[in-house]
This record gives structure tokens, C-alpha cells and sequence, in this order.
């Protein structure tokens, strides 16, 4: 997945993926963004336990905080003391590193603490240790965060109240592109892509992710000949329409550079000699970079199966420039440039029910679209993964699954995921989707 459509945000050209060479730090160090911060830790600390006499004491706190600095590695450059009435006190450390503070609550026996350092000299989470013996606290909470340099994490959003931390290995490099940030990095999950904090794709699932996405749209197309990709920058799925039987694949970017730092990084889809071949037109795949949803608009060609491959839509952020590419005049104008028994594929969010609503939305949209020509929307279903997918046909089909499942054995090639009982089974949306368009009879729900 990766944009298609104007920038949210724009980057100084000098700045967009400029990076610095990884000197003197082996093969397996990453590249840093030129615009990267120094790189250093902040360590943000609550003690508890600790006897509200102590904690009222500025100048024993003095003491302590700069000797527990002290022992750490820092260079304390100034210490400065407030004390309050009727009790409590903030002591500020300014750092040859950067700076300290301690904030103090005697009546909850307590204490807050903040050290952040750059460099290596001074480890700040021994220095909150240190502390935290000389003050007695008896209850101690960390946590360290990274800034500057590669990042060691990724928090990605997912729901409102609900993200998911991502731990990083080898970060192969990291990007501004101008588009959007981008970050491929080794995971549990292999290689790794990540946009603007968002995982896109990973190395061990991009082919259950994929094959969904493509297969069963392929089969549901009467014919198979001419294929628009719009987004999905890592290329795997512009090359599964090839396999699949297509004899030319439109592919359309916007982001040139994440296209291509896909092709550099990721061991699955484009490599740079296939990319190249792409950007020049020679063979089967023909890449433009351009804003998909304009490509669409201005073309007078037209399509057997239309792929929409894009970050997800952003309903929390309604002038958000990636959701102009999921209204309803867009998924028309993919309906008017497919051929007769040409298929629109979308890829439409999480059916689990606590990130669902830009699903719900893109079933209604669909149902809207494809409901004027007698056609309709089909499910497409992916256990295995957290995603779900649209397809739109234009003419009357009942049983969505056993089109499918009856045109795969003629392929020129076979998926490796799915077999005829999957497509018979996973093109049938779930009883939520149904009850939303009132299509609640077998005939009518896949």
C-alpha cells in the first residue's frame, strides 16, 4: 500500500530522503534521514516510598540527584532549587548531556523524574536507579524512550484508544519522502514496511495480504487482459496480475521514492532491475508516478480489473487528501473505465468490530456504485490477516464464489493461498455488512 494522491504535508526537496552514508557502523547499520536529531534517551521515572522528610529537603535533594547523575556518567553543569509551601520541591540539573529534574510530592510519598542525555557518555536509566536508592523509594516505574537517530519502535494506530508497538530490529532505512514517512525495518514479522507510523506490508504476510487482494477479483473478471494498480508501491501486486494472466499492468504512484526505496529494501515485489523496467514500459508492467485518482479521471482507457491499493481512509480526519480517493465520485469513476465484466477491487479496512467503520462506509459506497448498474459489491474475506477487501461488478452475479471458484482451474497460473472452497466460503460478507444495504438472503449477501 502506499499513496496515491496529493501530499498532506510537503518536505523541502533538500531534506526528502536525503540520508547520511552509515560510517565506520558495519553493514548492518541504518541509514539516517539527514534531518535526524541527535540521538539520545529520556528516561521519564515515578518513585514511591520514600519518606516525606526527604522529599521536602531541597538541599538533600541537591545532593542526591547530582551525585546519582554524577555516578552515571553525566557532567552536571548547575543544579537549581525551588522549594514550595507548604511542602514539595522541583530541582532542575542542567547537563554537559542535557538536563534533569525532580518534582516532589511529601503527601503521596512520591516523586517524578525526568532525565534525558545524548550521547553515550551518561546512562540515564542507571542515574534514575541511583537516585532511587539514595531517596529510598521502595516503588520504582520507568520508561525510556528513544529520540533522535533510527527509530527502535513504531507505535501504530489502530483504533481510537488503541495502538500496537512494533519493536524494531535492523532499520534499513528511513525516509521523508515528501509524501509521507517512511520506515523499513527487520520485525517479527521479517522485513517490514511502514508508512507514517502504519504498517503496510511485511515479508511474512505481504502474500496473504496480496493474493486477497488480487486473486479473487481476477477470477470474478470475465476477461483478464489489461490491469490498473493504483498505489500498492511495493509492486507485488502489479506482478500477481501479470501472473495471473494479464498481458499489460498500468501501475500508478505518486511517491516515486517510496516506490523505489521499496525496490532497494524489501525482499518481496519490485527489485531495481524489474522497477527499472517498469519506469521505462519494457514488458508487461507500465509505471507512472502521478496522483492515481487524476490518472483515473483523465483516462479514456479502459480496464478488466481496477486494484485500489491505499493506507487506510481517515473518517477522524476529514480533509485528509488519501480519503478523496475513497468517495463515492472516485469509486464511480473506477466503475466507468471497466470494460464489460471488468471488476473494481478496494482494499477496505478491518472487519473486526472495534476498527470496522471505514469498512461499513466502503460496503455502502460499493452497494451505492455498483447497485445503479445492476451490479453489486462482494466480500472478500481474509482470516488470516486483519484485512478485508471490496470488489465491485457492474452486472447481475449471484453467487460470487462460484464464479470464482469455477474459473480458477482454467488460470495460467494458481494462487498459493487460495483454493475453490476458500473463494466458495470467503466471498460472503459477514451478517453485518448484509443488514446494512437490507441483503440479508444467501442470493444476495456473498
Amino acid at each position: 500500500m502506499s499513496s496515491s494522491t496529493s501530499p498532506i504535508m510537503s518536505v523541502p526537496a533538500a531534506a526528502a530522503g536525503e540520508l547520511h552514508p552509515a560510517v565506520g557502523l558495519g553493514t548492518g547499520a541504518p541509514a539516517l534521514p539527514s534531518t535526524s536529531s541527535p540521538v539520545g534517551r529520556h528516561v521519564l521515572a515515578e518513585l514511591g516510598g520514600i519518606a516525606p522528610e526527604i522529599l521536602d529537603d531541597g538541599d538533600r535533594l541537591r545532593r542526591d540527584l547530582t551525585a546519582a547523575l554524577t555516578e552515571a556518567g553525566a557532567q552536571v553543569r548547575q543544579v537549581v532549587v525551588e522549594r514550595f509551601e507548604p511542602q514539595g520541591a522541583t530541582v532542575v540539573a542542567v547537563l554537559a548531556e542535557s538536563h534533569a529534574s525532580i518534582h516532589t510530592w511529601p503527601e503521596h510519598g512520591g516523586m517524578h523524574v525526568d532525565v534525558f542525555t545524548c550521547g553515550e557518555s551518561a546512562d540515564p536509566v542507571d542515574a534514575v536507579r541511583r537516585l532511587a536508592d539514595r531517596v529510598g523509594a521502595t516503588d520504582t516505574a520507568l520508561q525510556v524512550v528513544d529520540r533522535g537517530g533510527a527509530p527502535r519502535t513504531v507505535t501504530e494506530p489502530i483504533s481510537p484508544g488503541l495502538t500496537r508497538r512494533w519493536d524494531l530490529g535492523r532499520v534499513h532505512h528511513v525516509a521523508h519522502t515528501g509524501f509521507q514517512h517512511v520506515v523499513v525495518a527487520d520485525t517479527a514479522h521479517g522485513v517490514t514496511l511502514f508508512c507514517d507510523d502504519e504498517r503496510q506490508s511485511t515479508e511474512h504476510t505481504q502474500l496473504t495480504y496480496h493474493e486477497a487482494l488480487v486473486w479473487p477479483g481476477a477470477l470474478l473478471a470475465r476477461e483478464l487482459d489489461r490491469v490498473l494498480v493504483v498505489g500498492s508501491s511495493e509492486g507485488v501486486a502489479s506482478e500477481m496480475a501479470v501472473a495471473a494472466g494479464a498481458s499489460r499492468v498500468d501501475h500508478v504512484d505518486i511517491d516515486a521514492e517510496a516506490v523505489r526505496i521499496c525496490a532497494e529494501h524489501l525482499p518481496y515485489g519490485y527489485t531495481p532491475e524489474s522497477l527499472a523496467a517498469a519506469e521505462r514500459g519494457d514488458g508487461p508492467v507500465h509505471l507512472t508516478y502521478g496522483d492515481g485518482r487524476q490518472f483515473v479521471l483523465d483516462s479514456g482507457e479502459h480496464w478488466d480489473l481496477v486494484v485500489v491499493d491505499l493506507p487506510d481512509e481517515r473518517p477522524d480526519e476529514p480533509d485528509a487528501q488519501i480519503n478523496r480517493l475513497y468517495e463515492e465520485e472516485f469509486v464511480r469513476a473506477c466503475a466507468q473505465r471497466l470494460t464489460p465484466g471488468g471488476v473494481l477491487v478496494f482494499q477496505a479496512g478491518s472487519p473486526a468490530v472495534w476498527r470496522d467503520a471505514t469498512l461499513r462506509s466502503a460496503w455502502q459506497r460499493f452497494a451505492a456504485v455498483f447497485g445503479e448498474t445492476g451490479g453489486r459489491g462482494v466480500y472478500i474475506g481474509c482470516e488470516e490477516h486483519e484485512w478485508a477487501f471490496l470488489a465491485g461488478v457492474r452486472e447481475p452475479m449471484d453467487d460470487p464464489g462460484a464464479v470464482a471458484a469455477g474459473r480458477l482451474a482454467s488460470m495460467p497460473s494458481q494462487p498459493e493461498l487460495w483454493d475453490a472452497t476458500a473463494l466458495r466460503h470467503r466471498l460472503v460478507a459477514p451478517p453485518s455488512l448484509r443488514r446494512l444495504t437490507d441483503r440479508a438472503s444467501p442470493a444476495h449477501g456473498a
